[in-house]
């Protein structure tokens, strides 16, 4: 596109803002269809063939059941924009070949992404600007710097070819959250270890190791897992990449995104990006991210469905009884077992059927010898081990059924 920003009859299309809006509202869209509008928007009036839309999206080496895909992201297209597929406004289809978008659009003079990032580092008013404007601006720059600087990043991914194997390791780093919402500290990296921890494909390097190359760098057991700390770990068990994570706030709405990195040159090796409308979605759209990740580093898309239990069932569906579960783990890391015991003990308060929760809280009464406590605990894990992964599935049965052949 000549310009970051298109008018097609009431529709309006914001490539740096990664919206379609229609009189102002913003439309629903989601990624895959967001971006087979661009492309064909982009290429107005000439014929795009599905291979074009594959080759760009997904690239040659895709595991994914491409023609579904795209049959699904025009109709998704199509209702959003009112269009009939028998008398087309706007998506018209060549069959057996491909789309073409036939709508009049008119560009509007907005500068092109690479311009438009550049003036975001141009000085801001102040705050004492009229009606608050550098106030405002203070808030809402942060945000659009990141939307941009992971659409971008997206956009020009997607032909890449899948660069992991089932016999690499990833470090797992901290999310860098830009919201200025504490309950999204260390949640979400959590939440994503479940997640990924799910695939057969995929391998994280363990907590435990983690901890034992802090103490070579020397480095305290609750130091937070920055770019720079996870990569060196990286370096340090030999492992194949940094995953880091990322959240920030867009309006009301929020925006995640993932990006693998090779820890030895710093090539990217795989990304992706999704947006929550609300608060209360964002754990849902994180195991959305992971899925698609994991499908884009080259995992077959068989075990993804096969081993891809949502993140409400397989931990909790509530981000403080995930953080307090989260911080229960580092306390133990950090200070030991007993400190872990009242983050976990409030974890369950919040949410009383976190199974993985009353599994840990019994290995930390186990830890410092409260046996019954312990046994508690674990039993509880086991009544409610279904509303876990099948991999915490297994650690929760694990004690169970030692004790029991014990008895």
């Amino acid at each position: 596109m000549a310009a970051d920003l298109v008018r097609f009859e009431d529709f309006e299309l914001n490539l740096p803002s990664y919206q379609l809006r229609r009189s102002g509202r913003t439309m629903k869209l989601e990624r895959i269809p967001m971006e087979v509008l661009f492309l064909l928007v982009e290429r107005r009036g000439q014929l795009v063939t599905r291979e074009e839309i594959i080759e760009k999206l997904w690239g040659k080496d895709v595991f994914l059941d491409t023609d579904n895909a795209i049959n699904t992201a025009i109709r998704k297209i199509r209702q959003v924009l009112k269009d009939d597929p028998e008398q087309p406004r706007f998506v018209q289809t060549v069959t057996g070949r491909g789309y073409r978008f036939i709508a009049q659009v008119a560009e509007v003079g907005v500068p092109k992404i690479a311009e438009a990032m550049a003036v975001q580092q141009k000085p801001v008013p102040s705050a004492g600007a009229p009606g608050g404007v550098g106030r405002r601006w203070k808030l809402i720059i942060p945000a659009i710097v990141a939307v941009l600087a992971l659409s971008v990043g997206g956009y020009f991914y997607l032909t890449r070819t899948p660069k992991l194997t089932d016999k690499d390791t990833i470090v797992l780093a901290d999310f860098n959250n830009t919201t200025g919402d504490s309950v999204f500290d260390g949640t979400l990296r959590q939440g994503l270890a479940v997640q990924l921890e799910q695939s057969p494909f995929l391998s994280l390097i363990s907590e435990e190791r983690i901890q034992q190359v802090l103490r070579l760098m020397d480095k305290p057991a609750d130091a937070r897992l920055t770019p720079e700390i996870a990569r060196e770990i990286c370096e340090r068990t030999a492992s194949a990449a940094v995953l880091g994570g990322s959240i920030a706030s867009l309006g009301s709405q929020y925006v995640l995104g993932l990006r693998a990195e090779d820890c030895r040159t710093g090539n990217v090796l795989a990304e992706e990006q999704v947006q929550a409308a609300r608060k209360e979605d964002v754990l849902n759209a994180l195991g959305q991210m992971a899925s698609k990740f994991r499908t884009r580093v080259g995992e077959s898309l068989i075990t993804v469905k096969k081993h891809d239990t949502p993140l409400a069932e397989a931990t909790t569906p509530s981000l403080d009884a995930l953080k307090a579960y989260s911080a229960g783990w580092k306390a133990s890391f950090s200070t030991g077992s007993a400190a872990a015991v009242p983050f976990l003990k409030h974890a369950i308060e919040i949410d009383p059927n976190f199974a993985s929760a009353y599994a840990a809280l019994g290995r930390m009464y186990g830890d410092i010898g409260e046996s019954l406590l312990s046994a508690v605990n674990t039993s509880k894990a086991y009544e409610l081990r279904d509303r876990a992964s099948d991999q915490e599935k297994f650690f929760i049965s694990l004690p169970t059924i030692c004790r029991l052949r014990a008895t």
